[in-house]
């Protein structure tokens, strides 16, 4: 499974082995992205040793996560994707971010760049019983 054959797939994927897995997160990252890879995300560039480097301490943070994806696309070498990551914190709470992402594949049909725009969804407030 690639980003080409299952761009879906990828996305719900991808958080899990890499946020709550216990597999080394190199060949985690090498699974799914080509050795050259960045992701620019909310104008930050990410490369391979900073995405490495952002995985461990994810992994001590999240005590679970879920992908909802609502719109995934393939054209070509060109990806395109609106989906929303759920994390539940050890410590308590969930961070609900909304991704928008637009990449470019390598021949192999791993991904090769990515650009994300993201926002934090705000939790719902605390509802108060009438009196």
């Amino acid at each position: 499974m690639t980003p080409r054959t299952d761009l879906t797939g990828y996305l719900v994927r991808y958080p899990q082995e890499a946020g709550l897995g216990d597999e080394d997160p190199a060949t985690v990252l090498d699974r799914y992205h080509t050795p050259d890879y960045e992701l620019v995300n909310d104008g930050v560039l990410l490369d391979r040793r900073r995405l490495l480097d952002h995985i461990r301490p994810a992994r001590r943070r999240a005590a679970g996560l879920h992908v909802e994806v609502e719109q995934a696309l393939v054209d070509g070498d060109q990806v395109a994707a609106r989906y929303r990551l759920v994390a539940r914190l050890h410590r308590g709470g969930t961070i609900t971010t909304e991704i928008y992402m637009f990449g470019q594949l390598a021949a192999d049909g791993r991904l090769r760049r990515a650009v994300q725009a993201t926002r934090t969804i705000p939790a719902p407030a605390p509802t108060t019983s009438p009196r």
